[in-house]
């Protein structure tokens, strides 16, 4: 079995770029969510990708090159905790 690559991407985007590009951004195949954000950074994309090889492809030549995007800063996340996860595998049989 092999571990999923998680990633945040924090967006930059241009003014007039911003209608629209969440759903462009949701759509990056490695995308799992983008969230609009307020703050220095326009929007957040979560990434996740099988294979750590594939995450250049997603930030690089999918997320970065997109028309409107201004610049990226991607954080690769060591380990993953999820409340949601969590409470699901204390959940069995109930």
């Amino acid at each position: 079995m092999s571990a999923v690559t998680h990633a945040i991407v924090l967006i930059k985007a241009a003014h007039d770029s911003l209608d629209g590009l969440g759903e462009v951004l949701a759509d990056v195949d490695g995308v799992a969510e983008a969230y609009s954000v307020t703050g220095e950074w326009d929007f957040v994309a979560m990434v996740r990708v099988s294979e750590t090889e594939r995450l250049a492809d997603v930030v690089a030549a999918g997320l970065a090159k997109l028309p409107g995007i201004e610049r990226t800063h991607t954080m690769v996340a060591f380990e993953v905790y999820s409340k949601h996860d969590l409470e699901s595998m204390f959940s069995i049989g109930e």
